[in-house]
């Protein structure tokens, strides 16, 4: 069914190219219908879970923000400016989609020049609710994040779509990175490739900071995407490094017995991929060659990050989707999951719709 105030996907998404270093393989076979994303903001409603309550006494105010069309950064300032303080003064655990309707919490310190937040409000956000708190929030101090999607003009197999629905709780999807990471038109990674050319010089720590990201990002797709295509994105094999779900903890696979198999099948634990910096890899045997490959494909990316002198680190290949919920009524589908930090829900779009990366492209600027 076709709802006349939207055009039918094939006449809107035809048009619509996915970049080359977003074209990466389906893990559950092949996208299982076609749909159009993000609308409007509301169709994209993302609430942080911190994981943890507010003190309720302290020298900082823990702030829930909703925001609608604007970026984390932006209200971050916008809030500093209100309170008369520094934005470097202004707390944020994690950065979240600008064409989206999300609830986040920012600290503002006690001293600030407002004494009542809530209700205070500016372009695109308002903060909804404050509590005292001890401590300002540092990034990635969170645990999750809940995801509320709509998707219009859904047409597919229902069957079809019940069995990949299934597919997904049970095993995840690939943990890419999705194209918020690279900018509007991939022009962070265009400025990361630029800059370890000597083609340009980046100074702004901001800047820089997104420019790594994209090529760390860039780096770590291909690996997945290798790991895709040979089935092991969501097994462990010898030599790789594996990582305990829900946490940082990463261990060495010397070799690979029923219990880790089991732990795996579980979702307990998961196959990584690098995010490259200054040590080549962690992996050995043949998943080490493997990255290796990938880094000498992707040189300009890999060695530029050596140069900068990063941690090398480890990322889960897989991506666990919790609390899967989806109902179908009419053409409209209706999603709800819960991500850990750090993931992005553009990945689960990936496997359930033909040209959800392309849809996602960033239109101004994002986080």
């Amino acid at each position: 069914m076709t709802n006349p105030a939207y055009p039918p996907p094939s006449e809107i998404l035809s048009d619509i190219p996915t970049p080359d270093f977003l074209q990466l393989p389906y893990a559950h076979g092949g996208p299982a219908g076609a749909g159009r994303l993000r609308v409007v903001p509301e169709d994209f409603l993302v609430r942080e879970w911190l994981g943890f309550a507010a003190d309720g006494e302290g020298d900082h105010w823990l702030l829930t923000v909703r925001k609608r069309g604007a970026n984390t950064h932006w209200v971050a300032k916008q809030l500093g400016r209100l309170a008369q303080i520094h934005p470097r003064d202004v707390g944020f655990a994690g950065l979240k989609d600008r064409n989206a309707v999300t609830e986040q919490s920012f600290t503002i310190p006690v001293r600030s020049a407002v004494e009542q937040w809530i209700g205070v409000n500016g372009e695109g956000f308002e903060v909804i609710n404050a509590v005292r708190h001890r401590r300002k929030l540092k990034r990635g101090a969170l645990r999750a994040n809940d995801f509320e999607i709509v998707i219009r003009e859904f047409s597919g197999d229902e069957a079809a779509l019940a069995e990949r629905m299934t597919a997904i709780a049970a095993r995840g999807v690939p943990n890419y990175f999705g194209p918020q990471r690279f900018g509007i038109e991939g022009g962070n990674l265009v400025r990361a490739r630029r800059w370890f050319n000597n083609e340009i010089e980046i100074h702004d720590r901001v800047e820089r900071g997104f420019a790594m990201s994209a090529a760390r990002a860039a780096v770590f797709n291909a690996v997945l995407a290798r790991r895709v295509a040979a089935g092991t994105w969501d097994r462990i094999q010898a030599g790789d490094v594996a990582n305990l779900s829900g946490s940082n903890s990463v261990f060495a696979v010397d070799a690979v017995d029923e219990t880790l198999t089991q732990r795996c099948s579980l979702l307990d634990i998961h196959p990584t991929g690098p995010m490259w910096g200054k040590e080549p890899t962690t992996a050995q045997g043949e998943i080490a060659a493997l990255e290796q490959a990938i880094a000498a494909d992707q040189a300009q990316l890999t060695s530029g990050l050596q140069r900068a002198g990063l941690e090398t680190q480890r990322r889960s290949l897989r991506l666990p989707v919790g609390d899967l919920k989806w109902t179908l009524a009419a053409d409209q589908l209706s999603l709800s999951f819960r991500l850990p930090r750090g993931a992005f829900a553009t990945a689960v779009m990936h496997e359930l719709l033909s040209n959800a990366f392309a849809q996602s492209l960033p239109e101004g600027e994002e986080d």
